[in-house]
């Protein structure tokens, strides 16, 4: 990931961050109006309540794309770390069948001579 995507991730995740701290006004805003003693204004907690909800639908869609984002990153997709360590173990596989190969081939070798 480049530093202009990070950056740009970065931004976004604040702007979400942003956008959690005003969800919580106005959750606040709405327990004040419940609160209040002459009742609550109904046009103040329904304008609240639609902006709390459409601001929770960003912020969730937001989360989505970075989480995603964040899964599709790939720090080590051009190491070859993976295909040398693969080629060292076959490499040490087929030592180990040698040895047994020739085991057995000394084995055959003493049952012909002990015949």
């Amino acid at each position: 990931m480049d530093s202009q995507t990070q950056n740009a991730s970065l931004q976004r995740l604040q702007t979400v961050e942003k956008r959690i701290v005003r969800v919580l006004e106005l959750a606040g805003g709405v327990m004040e109006e419940f609160s209040n003693p002459s009742g609550p204004r109904k046009e103040l907690v329904n304008n609240h309540c639609s902006e709390f909800m459409q601001l929770i639908k960003d912020i969730q869609v937001t989360l989505r794309e970075e989480i995603k984002s964040a899964c599709e990153y790939r720090p080590f997709e051009k190491c070859d770390y993976i295909s040398r360590i693969s080629n060292e173990i076959c490499c040490q596989k087929v030592q180990y069948v040698l040895q047994k190969l020739d085991g057995m081939t000394e084995t055959v070798d003493e049952y012909h001579h002990a015949a």
